[in-house]
């Protein structure tokens, strides 16, 4: 394995990491639940009376965001190694998923584990192993 130094921000990375997680602390605090994308984005299909626009906006937030930034600094790029049939195949995967496990990364393994929940725990233990063995897998086996 090789590390391209040139591109390694350690400073960067943990101050994105500093700010996912005061962000989910501050969304706990005040809204009380657990910033979980993939139940905020569930929640619209059944929403209760009072719950459509916290969670539109939550979500407008994760599209905005970026957009913002790109305003001061030039985003990184992106590079997919993959076709449209498979990116749509990984993310129904991942959506059942996220049905299965009662959650998704975010959920379970920035608001679950930082409330030592024991499901979050092995949720994301489950998340991690799915991780290393398909990239494991499709690099090595397929390959």
């Amino acid at each position: 394995m090789n590390i391209d130094w040139t591109h390694f921000t350690p400073w960067a990375s943990l101050a994105g990491g500093i700010l996912i997680g005061v962000a989910a602390a501050v969304f706990i605090l005040f809204n009380g639940r657990i910033a979980g994308i993939s139940g905020i984005l569930g929640g619209l299909l059944h929403p209760a009376r009072n719950d459509i626009l916290w969670r539109i906006a939550f979500l407008a937030g994760l599209v905005v965001a970026p957009l913002l930034y790109a305003m001061v600094s030039p985003l990184p790029g992106t590079v997919v190694d993959a076709d449209a049939g498979i990116l749509i195949v990984a993310g129904l995967l991942v959506g059942v998923g996220t049905r299965y496990g009662a959650g998704c990364t975010s959920g379970h393994g920035v608001c679950g584990i930082a409330r030592l929940s024991p499901r979050s725990l092995v949720a994301t233990a489950c998340f991690m192993a799915a991780g290393f063995a398909t990239v494991f897998i499709v690099r090595h086996l397929l390959a």
